[in-house]
């Protein structure tokens, strides 16, 4: 079933639908996204992210960072491994909705859980492949991310982030044992922390 408006139907405007990448990686931060779509100027194909190839997602995400407003929002390795990926992940999504720099009047936010924030809110299991606005903001938020890791590739070379995005591919974990881990890794995460064990 494709994206549609219906959660967004029933909420305050603006509607800020949000999403975060990089839960999962080894390495590298988790950043999220905001995003207000205006349902004039509503780019074509807006889906979950993981069901789109990178071309696609990168031709939405341009034309949303024109057609809608967007806000980003980051959590460093330290602060995730300071608070856990959850919290990390959590005030990347608050850094994205302060960073629209507008009052939100409602918010659905993919997943189970909402931040510690003032605004109305919503938590919609699987919202990315079921509102629009939520699957807007994963495709920002996916895209913004991987741009990261591929510029962080070329610092920290060796360990195949342009492609696999600090997730924990054999060839990451290989480059892990081969070459230790960087500064940029999360070592709260046990691939990485059994290296200092």
């Amino acid at each position: 079933m494709a994206t549609s408006f219906h959660h967004e139907r029933d909420c305050l405007a603006p509607v800020v639908g949000v999403d975060e990448a990089g839960r999962g990686p080894l390495a590298g931060p988790v950043v999220a996204a905001a995003v207000v779509l205006d349902r004039r100027r509503c780019p074509r194909g807006i889906d979950d992210s993981k069901k789109l190839c990178a071309e696609v997602r990168e031709r939405i995400a341009g034309e949303l960072h024109v057609k809608a407003r967007v806000g980003i929002g980051v959590a460093d390795v330290e602060e995730i491994d300071r608070l856990n990926i959850f919290w990390a992940a959590m005030l990347a999504m608050t850094r994205a909705v302060e960073a629209l720099g507008i009052e939100p009047g409602h918010i659905l936010v993919d997943g189970n859980a909402l931040p510690r924030w003032r605004w109305t809110a919503r938590a919609i299991v699987g919202g990315d492949a079921l509102s629009r606005s939520i699957a807007a903001a994963s495709i920002v938020a996916k895209v913004a991310r991987d741009r990261m890791m591929r510029e962080l590739d070329v610092s920290w070379p060796g360990y195949g982030w342009a492609s696999n995005k600090g997730y924990g591919t054999q060839e990451h974990r290989d480059a892990l044992t081969r070459l230790g881990p960087t500064p940029l890794h999360r070592r709260s995460f046990a691939p990485v922390a059994q290296l200092f064990a």
